[in-house]
């Protein structure tokens, strides 16, 4: 359902992907960088398909605490993007560095699938019966109903970046302040891998202990999700600031960017900190199947203040692109504010019993569904 889910989103995203320079342009963005886009997210497009098979795949091996051969796939497949980015990026260029990405997700999904079909045979599993097919209407608005809130916390955090790229793009001298915000957050996103996987690990245990009515350990494992991100999150600070004299130079030669990106990994390092503890509270409260919290807050945060503080401090105040990222670390402190609150505010034992009851009801419909018996 999932992947079937994945798959229809994926039309008007491919829709946005071709239209994305009118849509960069229209915000202001240089027509020679829009162009470049336009590119390659085209040669992109096949890794939206992939990545549909991909993530449920994923997301059904960590659900069960299945972690290690997500992490095999994962690695067999970079170890494989390495040669083929090179290849492609000596052949075709900018369209054969995008292609790579596909490529690589391609065999870590195809891995997977082996891995699953391995599996299942091993245990037996029906392929015929409890499929897709045999769902209701209600399971389809239940999966909607819980992933929909899912995918806008995340989205709107990323796209939030996003808008700090565009607004970046309309500062002076912005060819260069491009370059620094784009150098400084593919810094961030190897950082935010980790607290990606940091969100889930926490999301997948807290939802486990509940559904198996133990609201004493998924309490346990919500706070010691928490201190491991503060903790992780300080390392990651402070491999950023040791990695800015050295991180720029990787990307360009030219000596004002490579300026401001150590200036910038600075100010970037404190939003760090926040970050990690950030998004592992919102993997908490995906965990208790009430994402909307981590939405409602993520909505608050960055948009009805990071945003605009970003903007009074960037341009009123002239501060320029500190004053952007400035109002994000604001922004970000309110969220994480926000999302504690709510976390302290669970009532754990309440929690569990919904989720113990909601997963005896379903174990019991899928046997009577297995069964050929209607519910």
């Amino acid at each position: 359902m999932a992947a079937i889910l994945l798959l229809l989103t994926t039309l008007p995203i491919s829709f946005l992907w071709l239209n994305v320079d009118k849509i960069l342009i229209l915000f202001g963005q240089k027509e020679d960088i829009s162009a470049v886009a336009k590119t390659y997210l085209f040669y992109l497009l096949p890794d939206l398909v992939v990545t549909s098979l991909l993530c449920p795949l994923k997301a059904y091996l960590s659900s069960q605490s299945e972690t290690i051969p997500i992490m095999f796939s994962s690695a067999l497949a970079l170890a494989f993007h390495i040669p083929i980015n090179i290849f492609l990026a000596k052949a075709k260029g900018l369209e054969g560095v995008s292609m790579a990405i596909w490529i690589s997700d391609l065999i870590a999904a195809i891995l997977l699938v082996l891995y699953v079909v391995a599996k299942e045979n091993r245990k037996g599993g029906n392929w015929n019966g409890g499929g897709w097919r045999d769902q209701r209407v209600e399971d389809w608005l239940r999966l909607l109903k819980l992933s929909g809130p899912c995918c806008l916390t995340t989205c709107l955090e990323w796209w939030c970046y996003e808008i700090l790229v565009l607004l970046t793009g309309r500062l002076p001298n912005a060819k260069q302040a491009v370059g620094v915000i784009a150098i400084v957050l593919n810094f961030d996103c190897l950082l935010y891998s980790v607290m990606l996987s940091l969100a889930t690990c926490a999301s997948t245990r807290v939802s486990n202990e509940l559904g198996a009515n133990q609201p004493v350990t998924a309490y346990q494992s919500a706070y010691i999700s928490l201190a491991v991100s503060s903790v992780s999150g300080c390392v990651g600070a402070l491999v950023m600031v040791g990695a800015r004299g050295i991180w720029a130079p990787l990307f360009s030669h030219n000596k004002g960017i490579i300026a401001g990106v150590k200036k910038m990994m600075l100010l970037m390092a404190v939003i760090e900190v926040v970050n990690f503890p950030l998004a592992v509270c919102g993997g908490i409260v995906r965990g208790t199947a009430r994402p909307w919290l981590a939405m409602y807050a993520n909505l608050g945060g960055f948009y009805l203040f990071a945003l605009p503080l970003g903007v009074v401090l960037a341009f009123k105040a002239a501060l320029g692109l500190s004053g952007l990222l400035l109002g994000f670390l604001l922004g970000m402190a309110t969220c994480l504010a926000l999302l504690l609150i709510m976390v302290v505010r669970i009532r754990w034992n309440e929690e569990a019993g919904k989720a113990h009851t909601l997963a005896s009801e379903e174990n019991l419909r899928t046997v009577n569904t297995v069964n050929g018996t209607e519910v």
